[in-house]
C-alpha cells in the first residue's frame, strides 16, 4: 500500500497516512483531530551538473544505443 503525505491546513501539521490506491481522495484527518487536511504531490528533484564525469558514450567507449541521451 502507498504512503501519501497530507497538510492540515488548520494546525500545519504534515503527516503520513497509508492507505490503498483507491482511497487516495478520501478524506483525511490529522493527528490531532482536523478532518480537512490536503494531500501533498510528491517533489522530485533530478540534479546535475556540467562538471558530471563523461559517460562511457561520451568517452568513445561502445555506445548503449542511446539510452543515455549521448549521440
Amino acid at each position: 500500500m502507498p504512503i501519501y503525505e497530507f497538510r492540515c491546513p488548520a494546525c500545519d501539521e504534515r503527516f503520513e497516512l497509508r492507505r490503498p490506491m483507491r482511497d487516495v481522495d478520501a478524506p483525511a484527518a490529522c493527528p490531532s483531530g482536523h478532518g480537512d487536511a490536503v494531500r501533498l504531490l510528491p517533489v522530485f528533484a533530478a540534479i546535475g551538473s556540467a562538471d558530471a564525469p563523461a559517460t562511457a558514450c561520451s568517452a568513445g567507449a561502445a555506445c548503449c544505443g542511446g539510452a543515455c541521451g549521448s549521440a
